[in-house]
């Protein structure tokens, strides 16, 4: 197969299906992402995650270079091997961990994904300031592992080889992502850094890449109009196969949407679109309508574990299973929900597993929140082709 190649199959607005090939099987967009950090989406086999009919999910450089190490996984036949996983993989650059361990861990920002600071309209937690464990240069950035203190480089080249050595079918180029506190001139120097590490990127990966791999440039810009413009026209018009959206997006749902309108005119038509860290329904919903082809976040999961299940009619889409109204509820999760927890187990059982502290609960809740998420895009990709997504997204969240 030849290079990843990218085909628009309808669109309805600004909402657009499509096809994307890769050189591990054809994702159907617009797609949700499942994130498995360490070659693992957290108490979920790949089996679980190919019931749900998820086509792709995303690894990460940064974590998998520490643990295992890139030699274990190619001596091991790959990625895919490695981790038994046969569709398409995505493979995240680290850039996020240049934010996450250095001025973010500096400024005592709590943990947010790469591209929400947060829960949408929730203020940013301060967790108390740490030293940073990352040292950052023209040339990449040294990071202090949080395993064992060793130093560790990466750069634009090195991040490249390696998701070339692994075998990831589309991969993040390096880049700088920085805090939601940073100042206008320090997202500035980060934004013009990161348009330099694409240049690299390119140059690094177009000798080394064997055909089919994808290599993903990555705007940012922060919160501030006119960096994200500028990014956008920047990164879309050099020759990657596809463009992510990363950094900071905003503290509100609204201001998400803001910047999502501010940095998509910008973006190439004819390729795929990755909006990095997003993932609660409505923010999905959002950037489904502008043109987003795909988009990736632990907020299922990570929901999942708190027994927090996602759910079509409650409010913000969630019911939390350990309220003492479901301790004796019959019922499933939701009645027409296909997926295995709702086909097998009542709220009453699920609330109990919750209660006792079983970690089956935490794959329970997981399984259904995934389910819900891949459901929500098969309905998403059909509205688009009937031309009817701005109604369908009306009714959908009139059900609440």
């Amino acid at each position: 197969m030849g290079p990843a190649r990218f085909l628009i199959t309808s669109r309805d607005g600004l909402a657009r299906t499509g096809l994307l090939s890769t050189p591990h099987g054809v994702i159907e967009t617009p797609a949700f992402v499942p994130v498995a950090t360490r070659a693992a989406v957290q108490v979920l086999s790949a089996a679980d995650l190919q019931r749900a009919g998820f086509q792709v999910l995303i690894t990460n450089a940064y974590h998998l270079h520490l643990q295992p190490g890139e030699e274990v996984i190619r001596s091991l036949g790959g990625l895919h091997k490695f981790m038994g996983w046969s569709g398409p993989l995505m493979i995240d650059s680290g850039g996020f961990q240049i934010f996450s361990l250095g001025s973010g861990r500096m400024q005592g920002v709590g943990k947010v994904g790469k591209g929400n600071r947060g829960d949408g309209d929730r203020p940013l937690s301060n967790s108390g300031s740490k030293s940073s464990l990352v040292r950052l240069d023209e040339d990449g950035a040294e990071f202090v592992s949080y395993l064992d203190g060793t130093r560790h480089r990466f750069t634009p080249e090195s991040v490249a080889e390696s998701a070339l050595a692994l075998g990831a079918d589309l991969i993040m180029a390096l880049d700088e992502c920085t805090s939601p506190l940073d100042s206008y001139e320090q997202t500035r120097a980060a934004l013009e850094r990161t348009h330099r590490w694409a240049l690299r990127s390119l140059e690094a990966f177009r000798p080394r890449a064997p055909k089919g791999p994808a290599l993903f440039g990555i705007v940012q810009g922060g919160d501030y109009e006119d960096l994200r413009r500028e990014s956008a026209r920047f990164i879309g018009g050099l020759d990657f196969e596809g463009v992510a959206v990363g950094g900071a997006l905003g503290t509100s749902k609204a201001h998400i949407r803001q910047v999502l309108e501010w940095t998509v005119p910008g973006l190439p038509e004819g390729k795929p679109r990755h909006l990095l860290g997003i993932g609660w329904v409505e923010d999905v919903l959002t950037a489904v309508r502008l043109g987003l082809d795909l988009m990736d976040c632990v907020a299922p999961t990570r929901l999942a574990r708190t027994g927090t299940f996602l759910h079509k009619k409650e409010k913000r889409f969630r019911l939390r299973i350990r309220n003492r109204e479901f301790r004796l509820d019959p019922r499933p999760v939701e009645d027409d929900c296909p997926c295995p927890t709702c086909r097998t187990c009542s709220r009453a059982y699920l609330r109990h597993l919750f209660m006792a502290g079983e970690p089956l609960g935490f794959h329970l809740a997981s399984v259904h929140n995934l389910f819900f998420m891949e459901a929500l895009m098969a309905s998403l990709r059909e509205a688009i082709r009937e031309k009817r997504l701005g109604l369908w997204i009306e009714d959908f969240l009139t059900k609440k």
